[in-house]
C-alpha cells in the first residue's frame, strides 16, 4: 500500500463494501493516492472547500463511490460495456476520477472551466497508476457548451440546477443517452422547472457511509416525440 495516504485503507474498504462494491487492493490504493494528491494540491490551489482527510473520505471518495452501482445498472440496461462518460464541472475530479478508478472499463472525460482544476485532473491521469486507470481518463479545460463529442452518460455532482445542467451539456449527450445528476435532497423545484423536452425517468436515494446528509441521483433523458416508444 502507498505510504502517502491521508487515512487508513481499512476505512475506505469498509465504506466501499457497505456500498456493495468489491474493489481490489490496487483500486483502493489508487483512491488513497488520489486523495493524497487532492489534499496536497489544495494547499496551494483552491480545488475544493473540503480540506480535512476525514471529510475527503466521506464527502468526496465515498460520496462519489455511492454513484457507481446506479451507473452500472443503467449501463447494463443499455447494453453498454465500453461507455463514454462526461463529468461536467468536475472540479478536483469528482466524481470523474473516482468513477475511472472504480470502473476502469469506462472512458471518462472531466471538463472544467477553471484551468488549475483541469490541470490537476490531467496530472492525476499521468501520475496515478496506469494499470488501474487504464489510460482512459481525459481532462478538458473548456465550457461544456463548447463540447459536441457524443457521450453515453453526462454526469455532474452539485454542479448547477437541472435545467441549466441539461441545457448547457445537451450537445455533448449522445442521442438516446442519459444525464446523471448527483444531488443532495431530491430537487423537486428543479425537476418542475425542466423544459417539456426533458424527462426524469428515475430518482435513486443514496446512503453514503458515515455521512449524515441526504443524497440522491436524478436520471434524465430527452423525451421521445409522440408516437415513438
Amino acid at each position: 500500500m502507498s505510504q502517502t495516504v491521508p487515512f487508513g485503507v481499512d476505512e475506505l474498504a469498509t465504506g466501499a463494501t457497505q456500498l456493495g462494491l468489491s474493489l481490489s487492493e490496487a483500486q483502493l490504493d489508487t483512491l488513497l493516492q488520489y486523495a493524497a494528491m487532492l489534499l496536497k494540491w489544495n494547499q496551494v490551489y483552491n480545488l475544493t472547500a473540503i480540506r480535512s482527510p476525514a471529510e475527503v473520505l466521506t464527502h468526496h471518495l465515498l460520496d462519489s463511490l455511492a454513484a457507481v452501482q446506479s451507473l452500472r445498472r443503467y449501463l447494463e440496461t443499455q447494453g453498454l460495456s465500453d461507455a463514454a462518460v462526461l463529468d461536467v464541472g468536475s472540479g478536483g475530479g469528482l466524481p470523474g476520477i473516482v468513477l475511472t478508478i472504480a470502473c476502469p472499463e469506462l472512458r471518462v472525460t472531466c471538463v472544467d472551466t477553471v484551468s488549475k482544476k483541469a490541470a490537476f485532473i490531467q496530472q492525476a491521469a499521468i501520475q496515478l497508476p496506469r494499470q488501474v486507470m487504464g489510460g482512459r481518463l481525459a481532462s478538458r479545460h473548456a465550457r461544456v457548451e463548447s463540447l459536441d463529442t457524443p457521450f453515453d452518460v453526462v454526469c455532474s455532482r452539485a454542479f448547477a440546477s437541472l435545467p441549466d445542467f441539461t441545457q448547457w451539456s445537451s450537445k455533448a449527450l449522445k442521442p438516446g443517452g442519459a444525464w446523471m445528476a448527483m444531488k443532495g435532497q431530491v430537487p423537486d423545484a428543479e425537476i418542475a422547472a425542466l423544459p417539456a423536452g426533458i424527462e426524469v425517468f428515475h430518482v435513486e436515494q443514496l446512503a453514503v457511509p458515515s455521512l449524515e446528509a441526504q443524497r440522491c441521483i436524478v436520471w434524465l433523458r430527452d423525451r421521445a416525440p409522440p408516437g415513438i416508444a
